[in-house]
């Protein structure tokens, strides 16, 4: 967990949807630091688990409710276990590779159902949770991929599309109810997922592919999970307060090559 520098999110109560791992869990260490207590909505329970003791070990306050993003009863249930909703960080998906000829009907309901439909429940229960106390702060995960084209992304772009969009639309619908909205455009981050593809799909030439991977950033390197929590931290704080329906690139200079 960082040092309580600043204790911006002091007394808030944040939401992090997938916070068992990766950028999720980085974004729940970063947030209880700064003093927010972090409700992780997870459908692993063992990773949530995981967050929630890295959490408390550390003195902050946390706990964890299961649920899947992409049903609606679960996410409804999740919602009415959490007495107020001050930061919601839609930050739950999956990836996919694969082109408008490779990708699957069923490969294209699954990105819809948990990248699209999951930040769609998130949004939902959430924004009627906000209008109801007076307002919020909403980050949705997004990706430097709704905003360029990549390679062999077609499901996943698409979702990520959609995600910057419902941002735009949330901001735009609710700035009058103290509610803001924005959104991260990651490029690539090293997580467990980047670790378990390259384990897969290239176990005889794992360390090239990774030195390819991270070139593919004119800075060099991937982003790390904490670079993406920094700024997470900082746009749902209140010293972002005039920023909303916001598109933040966080690519590593991605989007210099294009």
């Amino acid at each position: 967990m960082n040092p309580p520098l600043l204790q911006r999110l002091s007394g808030k109560t944040a939401i992090v949807t997938g916070g068992g791992s990766g950028i999720g869990q980085a974004v729940a260490l970063r947030f209880a630091s700064e003093g927010a207590e972090v409700i992780v909505f997870e459908l692993r329970p063992e990773a949530a688990e995981e967050t929630v003791g890295k959490i408390q070990s550390l003195g902050g306050a946390a706990r964890a409710i299961g649920g899947d993003m992409a049903d609606t009863d679960s996410v409804r249930s999740a919602f009415a276990q959490v007495d107020r909703v001050d930061i919601l960080v839609n930050n739950a998906g999956i990836a996919h590779v694969g082109t408008v000829l490779t990708t699957t009907t069923q490969d294209l309901d699954r990105l819809y159902a948990v990248n699209v439909r999951g930040v769609y429940h998130g949004l939902h229960f959430g924004v009627a949770r906000m209008v109801a106390q007076g307002g919020g702060a909403i980050l949705n995960m997004a990706s430097i991929a709704s905003k360029v084209g990549i390679a062999d992304r077609f499901a996943y772009s698409m979702t990520k599309g959609a995600v910057l969009t419902m941002t735009l639309s949330v901001a735009r619908d609710f700035v009058d109810k103290g509610i803001r909205c924005n959104c991260i455009c990651p490029a690539r981050v090293h997580t467990p997922f980047v670790d378990g593809f390259l384990d897969k799909n290239y176990p005889d030439n794992r360390d090239e592919m990774f030195a390819k991977l991270s070139a593919a950033q004119p800075i060099g390197r991937m982003g790390r999970p904490e670079e993406v929590a920094s700024l997470a931290a900082f746009l749902c704080s209140d010293e972002a307060a005039f920023i909303t329906g916001a598109a933040y690139d966080l690519d590593g200079g991605f989007t210099l090559l294009r």
